[in-house]
């Protein structure tokens, strides 16, 4: 017996014999396993995803209306990511930040293969870890998408560390990390990310990066942002 699971049907569940486990048996296996909130969080959703996603079709797309929105925030680095953290739509501060951010690059390529976001991103280490555990808690149970799959296969062949880092299947629910960015112009930029669901598109996120009122992070930005509309 496993946490008041019996064996058997702890063998259906690894099986997928039984693709429906209530969330009693799911609490009671996260117990047993001494698996942390975030964990726990992800057996439940993967346990709740009884049906395939579509695969293939046309690229994914943010809306427009998302696009305009994000335009409209001279002051605040924006993008929208889609569940592979493909970067589907971006403003200009943002690329003012990192040119390595923009539309048709991936967070995790970026993350691993781009020298710049290495050198000028503190604590490289914590974010990279953190954004692998984002990208599987976010695939859920669709590890086999072949958009997935390429992306993994391409950043192992060329980052040890990711495929270190894939293989411990830690998964992280909730906000981005903090990070302190050091720009070649305007110095150390010190954001924190708010991630907001995009309502109507299952999977992707608008991440808009904030700095503390006040703050030599938040002037810098300003500087920055003036330097993007010319009145800087």
């Amino acid at each position: 017996m496993l946490a008041g699971v019996s064996t058997d049907y702890y063998l259906r569940l690894e099986q997928g014999r039984d693709i429906r486990p209530s969330a009693a048996v799911v609490d009671a296996l996260a117990h047993a396993l001494r698996l942390d909130e975030d964990a726990t969080a992800h057996l439940h959703a993967l346990a709740s995803r009884h049906t395939e996603r579509p695969r293939g079709g046309e690229p994914e797309r943010a809306a427009a209306q998302v696009e305009r929105l994000i335009a409209t925030w001279p002051h605040t680095p924006a993008f929208v990511h889609d569940r592979y953290m493909d970067v589907l739509a971006t403003n200009a501060l943002i690329t003012a930040v990192t040119p390595v951010m923009r539309p048709g690059a991936n967070l995790i390529r970026a993350t691993f293969l781009e020298p710049e976001i290495r050198r000028r991103l503190r604590d490289w280490d914590t974010v990279a870890a953190l954004n692998v555990a984002r990208l599987r808690s976010m695939a859920g149970t669709d590890l086999d998408n072949p958009r997935l799959v390429k992306l993994v296969d391409e950043v192992s062949a060329h980052s040890p560390e990711f495929g270190e880092l894939w293989a411990r299947h830690d998964v992280v629910v909730g906000e981005p990390s903090d990070y302190v960015f050091d720009h070649p112009v305007v110095g150390p930029l010190e954001l924190y990310p708010v991630l907001l669901a995009v309502v109507g598109a299952e999977g992707q996120f608008l991440v808009a990066h904030c700095a503390e009122p006040g703050s030599a992070s938040a002037r810098a930005l300003r500087r920055l942002a003036g330097m993007v509309t010319g009145q800087g």
